[in-house]
């Protein structure tokens, strides 16, 4: 427990940068799910609408420290393959 005021201040600020990075977090999995549920469905026009959307919510979210920028790179790439191996 914390006993210092700087402690107790410290422990504040944890608590909202973890409430904002949840937040964060759920919201890129939300539109990283609704790409791949469009490329499930096999709607070519719906996934690249969903992806273009869904991409730069990625890259910030890397940008910010949510998840690595090397983990959010992958993810692009392999929807971004998926959605062009729906055509062939």
């Amino acid at each position: 427990m914390a006993n210092t005021t700087s402690a107790k201040k410290a422990t504040r600020k944890i608590a909202r940068r973890t409430a904002i990075n949840r937040s964060r977090r759920s919201a890129m999995r939300t539109y990283v799910k609704k790409v791949e549920e469009a490329i499930k469905a096999g709607d070519k026009a719906a996934a690249a609408a969903a992806f273009k959307a869904a991409e730069p919510v990625m890259m910030r979210s890397a940008q910010k420290g949510i998840v690595h920028r090397n983990t959010a790179s992958r993810k692009v790439s392999r929807l971004a393959s998926a959605i062009k191996a729906l055509q062939a």
